[in-house]
């Protein structure tokens, strides 16, 4: 099993505010041992590390980073921390209701804990719990979550409470918005500061961590051998919690595909804000299948991002997923059309990040190799900053061999809809890709999309919510 990580090439402005003169750690060198092996050292990775502590505190857990702990998707998404109702519908498809309700009542749980976390542990995350608008910005798109509104009924909830045109408009600042839902029980963060948080908590906990240590092979046996440049590591079971870089594993990577987003970051106009209306700090996506999403920070700003959809040829983490010109500039046109009215207002950062996308955007879990003691926790498909609490909790208990109500769900071992291999894979993905573009620029205009691009954008895989 080979592994070829490359390391993200630009800093987002997460982690240039949260450490201006962030270094890795030293680079792991030598012969080790160790009972948990964690293979990346963003949310998932430091979750498991953290709960594989609590469930037994002399247990040996190593965790290899190949750049800094956050340097990934961890510290490059917006920040928003959601819950799994917006898939409850994909949820109940492989799931029983009791199964649904479990997973979405944990993941629901999960964004309150992580507030609780933050303040136990004296970690200044920006934590606001304020929730999250779902809108419409095109008449295409008003009502598209019924669907998810009846599921969530099904199940016996209700976490979304409709919100007329002229609220939302009010709420989110323009006009833009046509319609929309609320869901109270999400969050804001700032991500970087929390994975360096979670980092200095997991340090604290006896946990070991080795940035700068890339892995280069893993052996699979009993034990297990973890090779990196400069070390060779025993491990008696392996946990991989690399996120989109995890399609460098042939057994992997017909499970996800790499795809890019993009985040622009305005200077702080706190005033002008507050002169809009946007003075709630509700996060907020519209309805696209490239979705726009966007909150504000704790000094005024605009985080602006979106899901462009750019892939790269067999998944391969480059350029695309750290620095993306086109990808950016789709991002930026986006917030100039929903806020044409901060057109003056200057770009100070941006940046790219991956996201490891499944077909129906949640999370698989499972075992490698004959000995099965390596595990997989991938396909967080941009929602992973709470819900990797309830990966890391599936994890653990899946390398300590603990049967229980997280190895035992149905996240776990769950049969997923398989990518194309390659080329079929680039080459309809970026066909399907340019319809979805075409579609919706149309729909945003106004006009009716092209039949065959409604046709092509039907092949792509679910996005950030359930939508009918």
């Amino acid at each position: 099993m080979k592994l070829t990580l490359n390391a993200p090439l630009k800093r987002s402005y997460w982690l240039q505010s949260a450490e201006p003169n962030l270094q890795p750690g030293a680079t792991l060198q030598g012969e080790h041992q160790a009972d948990v092996v964690i293979v990346g050292g963003g949310f998932v990775g430091l979750w498991t590390a953290l709960t594989l502590k609590q469930h037994e505190p002399d247990i040996r857990v190593l965790v290899l980073e190949q750049d800094v702990c956050g340097g990934g998707a961890s510290g490059r998404n917006g920040g928003f921390v959601m819950s799994w109702w917006p898939k409850v519908g994909t949820l109940a498809g492989f799931c029983t209701p009791q199964q649904t309700r479990f997973l979405g009542d944990s993941a629901e749980h999960a964004i309150s804990e992580l507030g609780e976390f933050c303040q136990r542990h004296q970690i200044d995350a920006h934590f606001r719990q304020k929730g999250w608008l779902w809108t419409a910005t095109s008449p295409a798109h008003i009502d598209t979550w019924n669907a998810t509104l009846k599921a969530c009924e099904r199940v016996g909830v209700a976490p979304f409470e409709r919100v007329s045109a002229a609220e939302v408009a009010r709420r989110t600042g323009s006009k833009v918005h046509l319609a929309g839902v609320f869901e109270r029980s999400n969050a804001t963060v700032q991500p970087a500061a929390l994975v360096r948080g979670m980092r200095r908590v997991a340090l604290e906990a006896g946990v070991l961590i080795a940035e700068n240590t890339g892995v280069t092979a893993i052996e699979p046996g009993a034990p297990v051998q973890v090779t990196t440049q400069q070390a060779r590591i025993r491990a008696g079971a392996v946990v991989m919690a690399t996120n989109a870089w995890a399609a460098a594993l042939p057994e992997l990577a017909r499970l996800i595909t790499p795809v890019n987003s993009a985040i622009v970051v305005t200077e702080p106009i706190a005033t002008r804000l507050e002169q809009m209306g946007w003075t709630g700090a509700e996060s907020i996506t519209d309805s696209q299948l490239m979705v726009d999403y966007y909150r504000t920070t704790v000094d005024g700003r605009i985080a602006f991002g979106k899901g462009t959809g750019a892939i790269a040829y067999g998944g391969r983490i480059g350029p695309v997923f750290s620095f993306d010109p086109p990808s950016i500039a789709l991002a930026e046109a986006d917030l100039r059309r929903t806020y044409p009215m901060l057109n003056d207002v200057h770009i100070t950062h941006t940046w790219s990040g991956p996201i490891d996308r499944t077909y129906d955007s949640l999370p698989t879990f499972g075992r490698l190799g004959e000995q099965g003691n390596i595990h997989y926790g991938i396909g967080w498909s941009g929602n992973g900053v709470g819900p990797s609490r309830l990966g890391g909790r599936i994890l653990a208990s899946l390398a300590l061999g603990r049967n229980d109500q997280w190895s035992g769900c149905a996240l776990v071992g769950r049969t997923c809809k398989a990518f194309p291999p390659e080329p079929l894979r680039y080459l309809g993905g970026t066909l399907v890709r340019n319809a979805v573009i075409r579609k919706e620029r149309a729909q945003m205009a106004g006009r009716p999309a092209a039949r065959l691009d409604c046709m092509l954008a039907r092949l792509a895989p679910a996005g950030l919510e359930d939508k009918s």
